[in-house]
């Protein structure tokens, strides 16, 4: 089971990195589009499905510290580095309260998703921890809180009920691969529904069909795949914390080289090798701060690199 999950994170993720890519996305809006209305969601779903609310209350604290020192880092260098280049995302002026602004409400680049990622798993852990009710009743309360905060309206967690859902499967004692079931008929449905601008969007009842049937479609292809192209994404997938906060950079320094493919009118080239480029460079990263001992510093573990 732990495989087939391994192999969605390291599909969203891929696909995270592809469409950060500002060429990509502008020469595919459409694509970038349907992309976007699935990808991160179904990392919630994952998330919520693998949440444990069963650790003791110092092991939870300190797992999601490690997850908050290197997100407010990686943060408070893209906001910094958002005031000094010419990138989407520029920010004014860089003050301290700017800075708490984005590591505490309105976080920018993908690191909206851990922020998301910290909150829900409090809010889950607390529920399910300390609240004596049945099992649905605290489904009820987690889901009431989650609510609350999307009405707060801090950046992102209207996809709070994506993470809902992910814990319900758990709870309900079903493996994921029960309710989302492989299937290659979920294409049907899923065209249709991408065909209608109007349904890609995330935050609606048709973003999250779409969302569940692309999960469905992975899983199904899941069986076709050769064993290497398996055991890297197995790889991948286990690595996506470190993929998700440095990518950043090398999706920028991927800037540097557009211009040897200017003869390639597809883009394919560039993104076939800007993605390799992000994916080496963050996994570089990681086995270089494990090999100076610096990950206990900035993850709390001697080795971070799965």
């Amino acid at each position: 089971m732990s495989k087939e999950i391994d192999y969605l994170k390291c599909i969203f993720i891929t696909l995270m990195i592809i469409f950060h890519l500002v060429y990509i996305g502008d020469k595919y809006p459409y694509a970038k589009q349907i992309v976007y209305t699935f990808h991160m969601s179904a990392f919630l779903i994952i998330s919520g499905y693998l949440a444990n609310n069963r650790k003791d209350t110092r092991s939870f604290l300190r797992k999601f510290l490690w997850i908050f020192i290197p997100y407010a880092c990686m943060e408070a260098a893209y906001t910094v580095m958002s005031h000094f280049l010419p990138v989407r995302e520029s920010v004014d002026a860089i003050t301290p309260t700017v800075l708490l602004d984005k590591i505490f409400l309105h976080p920018m680049g993908p690191y909206w998703y851990l922020h998301t990622l910290i909150l829900c798993s409090l809010i889950y852990y607390i529920t399910f921890r300390y609240v004596r009710l049945s099992v649905v009743s605290r489904l009820v309360v987690t889901g009431v809180c989650l609510f609350a905060l999307s009405i707060g309206r801090i950046d992102e967690l209207l996809q709070c009920p994506l993470f809902l859902i992910g814990m319900t499967v758990s709870q309900s004692g079903l493996r994921f691969t029960q309710v989302f079931r492989a299937t290659t008929f979920a294409i049907v449905p899923f065209v249709i529904l991408c065909c209608f601008p109007a349904n890609l969007d995330r935050g609606t009842l048709a973003g999250v069909a779409i969302t569940w049937l692309s999960i469905s479609l992975l899983l199904a292809a899941y069986g076709y795949l050769p064993v290497q192209a398996k055991r890297l994404s197995f790889f991948i997938g286990r690595n996506t914390l470190v993929i998700l906060l440095f990518s950043p950079i090398f999706t920028i320094l991927s800037k540097a080289f557009l211009s040897v493919f200017a003869f390639d009118p597809t883009g394919m080239l560039f993104l076939v090798t800007a993605t390799a480029f992000t994916l080496s460079g963050c996994m570089g990263m990681a086995w270089a701060m494990d090999k100076m001992h610096v990950s206990r510093f900035f993850f709390g573990k001697r080795t971070i690199l799965c």
